[in-house]
């Protein structure tokens, strides 16, 4: 990873590394490590937040967790950018028609963030995704289906700046837009499938994405054809609803 040259950027980068740890939380080490910066530079950043209310740290472990004031910030936000409630029941129908974990995600620059997960019925469950976990486009089957949605010329620009492998991510594209949804083989958990279908702005932008999660032999190649018509069917219904937001 790149680290960030300016003060917010680097600050930004350790908050997201925070971020990705809750509930648990995380050491200074491991922020470091995820944030692309040295450990000396990060704890005198955690430690800028923690006085900031940013960040916040257990007595106990010494792990560094998200802080109150993030909380207000987000609740003083939300009415402009949370679409959480309409997503919450299209997830769950999606859960309860499968058997499947569903989710809803963002995209957020080069990153997706889950921001809602319900779990189906089927007793064996994928745990790679969960509320506020964040994966670069062209990883997991919500940030496949999102970048295969995007200009060829912004999809060329990402492929040049990100650490994937690009011929691998054009074929993933190349599939997606044939089909519509996006297949993820285990590629981020071996034997975890993943389906995924955007979900579209006022604009016609993939702004948002559905997916499905679950062991390997409840995608087999009978099965994904129906799921994915249903992935695109509700993300089709959302994308609608949102657009007379």
């Amino acid at each position: 990873m790149n680290a960030p040259s300016d003060v917010l950027g680097r600050a930004g980068a350790v908050l997201r590394a925070v971020a990705a740890q809750e509930p648990t939380g995380t050491t200074t080490s491991a922020a470091a490590r995820a944030a692309g910066l040295p450990r000396p530079t990060t704890h005198r950043l955690l430690a800028s937040l923690q006085s900031e209310g940013l960040v916040d740290r257990d007595p106990g472990s010494g792990r560094w967790l998200l802080g109150p004031e993030l909380y207000f910030l987000g609740v003083a936000a939300a009415p402009r950018y949370d679409v959480t409630a309409l997503a919450q029941p299209v997830v769950r129908r999606l859960a309860r028609a499968t058997g499947e974990s569903a989710f809803f995600s963002a995209r957020r620059g080069d990153e997706t963030i889950c921001l809602v997960r319900e779990d189906g019925s089927f007793p064996i469950r994928s745990h790679v995704l969960s509320e506020g976990v964040r994966f670069p486009l062209g990883v997991a089957s919500a940030g496949m289906v999102l970048l295969a949605h995007l200009p060829d010329r912004e999809v060329d620009a990402y492929l040049q700046r990100a650490d994937l492998d690009a011929a691998a991510a054009r074929e993933h594209v190349e599939r997606t837009r044939e089909t519509g949804y996006a297949v993820n083989p285990g590629l981020v958990v071996e034997g975890s499938w993943g389906l995924g279908a955007a979900v579209f702005d006022a604009e016609g932008r993939p702004r948002w994405a559905l997916s499905l999660t679950g062991v390997a032999h409840r995608f087999a190649d009978d099965r994904r054809p129906d799921l994915g018509a249903l992935l695109l069917r509700e993300a089709h219904e959302l994308t609608r609803t949102l657009a007379k937001r």
